[in-house]
């Protein structure tokens, strides 16, 4: 169980991370990768990756990097430092910048767990050697390359898609509808957040801080929050996978060039009709079934027949909070949708 208690000053100042975190998703990729999970949503995601880093001979390359990354259990608070709220580059700076007393700290609570799994360069990166820094997040970059940036545009997606499930909690219910919205995975009541499958027994006091909430495609069914209380706080949370990941097409491939969106709106309608079509418009950035029907001018109970039709292709998603069920777009709407 994990505890995080808030004050009236940090529940204001909490927030939701203004994108996907390349560096989290990148970090938290490399438990999913490495361990034994059957996911079929993943799958497929997972055999693609081992299999370009064995064909590009990556996997000595990165050595240290999944060293630091066990399946299951700790992994070190440096390798997602607060920075990377700003982009992958501001994260791998963030990283080379970490202080030598936080790297030690880190790597020894890591030894103590795993002590027959660290190579030696993890001895010098303890040291802070600022050349096995920046190979570490070279070959991070080398890794994003294969795992994450071929299928940026579902994760973005995802991210995007609860993004703005809490953007409408909290435009209902204020900051406290914000943090209600996060359930069931976590509770929240009388100013106390708890996680109930949280693997250990923790209290975490925001004392004013506030709080970063981080939505991530590649974190598991329980949210993660760093071990050192003095950091700036994060928990990073999972969201609705959309159906898994399937890399974008490479640049050049496929169909004929696009005439226009406008010519792409108006062969969607052939294709689904104008009042579907139109659905999805209005769906892009969010919409509940109640509104549905008063944007298109149509009776609740066609809106939601629309809805179920479109959810069934695969081309939204809807999720229920209490007697609302709000729809977003998956990346398959949102392609159809941009012609």
């Amino acid at each position: 169980m994990l505890r995080i208690f808030f004050s009236s000053e940090d529940v204001a100042r909490t927030r939701v991370a203004p994108a996907a975190d390349q560096v989290w998703e990148l970090v938290l990729s490399l438990h999913l990768l490495q361990g034994r999970s059957r996911d079929p949503v993943m799958a497929g995601w997972r055999r693609d990756v081992s299999g370009g880093l064995r064909r590009d001979s990556a996997l000595g390359q990165l050595r240290l990097l999944l060293a630091l990354n066990p399946p299951r259990g700790y992994f070190p608070d440096f390798l997602t430092p607060y920075q990377s709220l700003h982009g992958l580059e501001a994260g791998l700076d963030g990283i080379r910048s970490t202080p030598i007393a936080a790297l030690e700290r880190d790597l020894n609570v890591l030894a103590g767990e795993n002590p027959l799994s660290l190579p030696s360069s993890a001895s010098a990166l303890a040291r802070g050697d600022g050349e096995v820094l920046r190979y570490l997040t070279d070959s991070m970059r080398v890794y994003q390359v294969t795992a994450i940036e071929p299928y940026w545009a579902r994760i973005q997606a995802a991210v995007e898609a609860d993004r703005n499930r809490r953007g409408r909690a909290l435009l209902d219910g204020g900051a406290e509808g914000l943090l209600a919205s996060l359930r069931p995975a976590m509770r929240w009541d009388s100013g106390v957040l708890e996680v109930p499958d949280y693997p250990v027994v923790r209290e975490l006091h925001l004392d004013g801080r506030g709080l970063l909430l981080v939505p991530s495609f590649f974190c598991a069914r329980i949210p993660v929050t760093l071990v050192d209380p003095e950091l700036p706080p994060v928990l990073v949370y999972p969201v609705d996978r959309l159906g898994g990941l399937v890399p974008a097409p490479r640049e050049g491939a496929g169909s004929a060039p696009s005439a226009g969106q406008g010519s792409g709106r108006a062969a969607l309608a052939a294709l689904i009709g104008r009042t579907r079509a139109r659905v999805l418009e209005v769906v892009g950035d969010g919409c509940s079934t109640g509104e549905v029907a008063r944007r298109l001018h149509i009776s609740p109970a066609a809106a939601s027949q629309h809805t179920s039709v479109l959810r069934n292709a695969g081309l939204l998603v809807s999720h229920r909070d209490r007697n609302t069920v709000l729809h977003t777009l998956t990346p398959l709407g949102r392609a159809m949708l941009d012609g």
